[in-house]
């Protein structure tokens, strides 16, 4: 079976050793970017996400600036944004 591209904030809470409610605090405070899925609006972390947050907790324990996130460039250099 195929890893799964998306986490709930079980497994993101599992993953970080935290509980479920510290993982949604995560989210509510934008530090870990997340989707709202379904009519519940049930939680989504992406997979490259969660890992993303944790090299950029990493960096900051070091004192250290994390690379910063490629831009995506269109035609003749100009970004995606209006």
């Amino acid at each position: 079976m195929a890893t799964p591209r998306f986490l709930t904030l079980d497994d993101v809470a599992e993953t970080l050793n935290v509980s479920w409610s510290q993982a949604y605090a995560l989210v509510r405070r934008k530090e870990l970017i997340a989707i709202q899925i379904g009519g519940r609006g049930q939680w989504r972390v992406e997979r490259d996400e969660l890992e993303r947050f944790i090299q950029q907790k990493y960096a900051e324990a070091r004192g250290t600036t994390p690379p910063p996130v490629e831009a995506v460039t269109g035609p003749e250099g100009t970004t995606g944004t209006s």
